[in-house]
């Protein structure tokens, strides 16, 4: 397969964990300056991955930096105790991150919900907002009244471009100068190369955010260097290609094949001694030219993303502030 140039067909990929794996999967190699850890606990399987070195980020694709992602595929059954456990441990790393960068306990907080909110895989930021304990009207109104544990906390939802015609970034950078926070928390829907992931999985990373990227927008980001501050990124997986799709198809049939005849070739040929990134960039060529690299979102989009939403805006409560009760998350969003 060596003849075959994928180089035209590369995508950006928005979890730094599958950038990991798509890397290692075509050299067999570990990536030079990336590390990773993974423990697994109460079917929630949490991934520490961070990028040292120049070296890494240039492989990887991904900025310089420390990335977590929570995959919980038991999220898909709707078990709200399951979602408690998530929100608890997403809380229990999300601060390790704040602690990570230097934000205190009394340290002001933007949170972002990037996205639209007409459209359901993409309404992910704005659910978040309208779940998350904001106080920093309180904070400006009667100081004296604030009960100890709390911290000033501020949430926008910015909308899109195609809805306002102004840059997420540019109305952000606005915030920013005139209410002066000490770090942004920003929320975005992402795209995915594996089904199993969609709704299910969670990336915390350090590096900011660049909204549209997985979908091969190139917009203006949310980062330090732009916004002068630091920018906490938090992404799930809602949309998938229909070329992953067909890809990741391909690979069930190739299994079921397998366990029926023992011998794929005659049956898929040429395909079967391809790579995943290899049929993926094929599927790619194919669909691409005659527009039908769909992205696709499950049918029960509309609950698993305020499921995921809620997880998001619990953890985000307890990790802000002292005063919510970790093991009680959930009773702490509207």
């Amino acid at each position: 397969m060596a003849d075959l140039d994928m180089q035209p067909f590369d995508t950006q990929i928005d979890l730094a964990l599958e950038a990991k794996e798509l890397v290692e999967s075509g050299s067999g190699m570990p990536i030079p300056g990336v590390t990773s850890h993974v423990s697994e606990e109460d079917g929630i399987k949490v991934t520490q991955l961070q990028v040292m070195t120049e070296e890494g980020s240039r492989a990887l694709g991904k900025m310089k930096g420390h990335y977590v992602t929570l995959e919980v595929p038991g999220l898909r059954s709707q078990d709200t105790d399951l979602q408690d456990k998530v929100a608890t441990k997403f809380a229990k790393y999300f601060e390790t991150f704040l602690e990570r960068i230097g934000i205190g306990r009394t340290a002001k907080v933007l949170i972002v919900g990037l996205g639209n909110w007409n459209v359901t895989p993409d309404a992910l930021g704005p659910i978040v907002v309208e779940n998350v304990m904001v106080t920093r009207h309180f904070f400006e109104l009667m100081p004296d009244q604030v009960a100890p544990g709390y911290r000033a906390v501020s949430a926008v939802a910015p909308g899109v471009l195609g809805i306002t015609g102004i840059e997420s970034s540019e109305i952000v950078q606005g915030i920013v100068e005139r209410t002066k926070p000490d770090v942004i928390i920003a929320i975005d829907a992402l795209a995915s190369r594996s089904l199993d992931r969609v709704n299910t999985t969670i990336q915390i990373a350090d590096t900011g955010i660049h909204p549209g990227s997985g979908i091969g927008n190139k917009r203006r980001g949310l980062t330090k260097e732009i916004l002068g501050i630091p920018v906490i990124a938090i992404g799930v997986p809602t949309v998938v290609y229909a070329s992953t799709i067909v890809t990741n198809t391909i690979e069930l049939m190739k299994n079921h094949f397998e366990q029926i005849k023992g011998d794929t070739n005659q049956i898929l040929g040429l395909i079967n001694q391809m790579n995943e990134n290899e049929r993926l960039q094929l599927v790619k060529e194919v669909l691409n030219p005659i527009g039908h690299d769909l992205l696709v979102t499950p049918k029960e989009i509309d609950q698993f993303i305020e499921d995921i939403g809620n997880i998001i805006a619990s953890g985000l409560n307890a990790s802000l502030h002292e005063a919510v009760d970790t093991t009680n998350v959930a009773a702490y969003t509207h």
